[in-house]
């Protein structure tokens, strides 16, 4: 269908709590998916939320098999979530440098939980429900973020773990080398 423009931070409507999906069978619901895929795609990204294209409803969509933006990742199924519910599995919190297609050309050191359970409905309206942790975890949290208007940087504990990425990689911050969960595996998700 179509490559939308993805919102950038600082835009009001980021910061909305997106509205449950009430009509499955509205085929505006099958176009916005269309959109969100062609979107995510022409970005590279591991995923993307509706209100990030200016829809705000609970609606995200995510998946990477191989990506250059992510070399060390582990795969995650693509999957579509409409009205997620995330459920942390354990109170272990797990660090980890995400970026975001709305906040672009920039990392940040996140708190998430490591392993989580979440549930919704896919794009058919049949109930889904996984286990998961890494990675995947990360993504989703992330994404799910996004439904309750809240952008990665809010949650960042120390803003010296916040900047752009050149910048880091110019100065190798500690703990920020490819190949450990850092800059090059980060949840750029949406």
């Amino acid at each position: 269908m179509a490559i939308r423009e993805v919102l950038r931070m600082g835009d009001p409507r980021l910061l909305r709590r997106a509205a449950p999906v009430e009509d499955l069978r509205d085929p505006a619901l099958a176009a916005l998916l269309v959109d969100m895929r062609d979107t995510m795609r022409s970005l590279d990204g591991a995923g993307l939320a509706a209100p990030q294209i200016g829809v705000s409803l609970q609606v995200v969509i995510f998946g990477l098999e191989h990506n250059p933006r992510y070399p060390d990742a582990a795969p995650v199924p693509d999957t579509v979530l409409i009205n997620p519910v995330v459920t942390p599995l354990e109170e272990a919190l797990e660090e980890g440098w995400e970026g975001c297609l709305s906040v672009p050309g920039m990392r940040g050191l996140v708190p998430r939980w490591r392993r989580i359970r979440y549930e919704g409905l896919d794009e058919h309206g049949a109930p889904m429900a996984r286990e998961v942790e890494g990675f995947h975890a990360r993504v989703v949290q992330h994404e799910v973020d996004h439904l309750l208007g809240l952008l990665y940087p809010m949650r960042i504990r120390d803003l010296r773990n916040f900047g752009f990425l050149d910048a880091f990689e110019a100065g190798r911050l500690p703990g920020a080398e490819p190949g450990n969960g850092s800059l090059s595996t980060d949840a750029e998700s949406g």
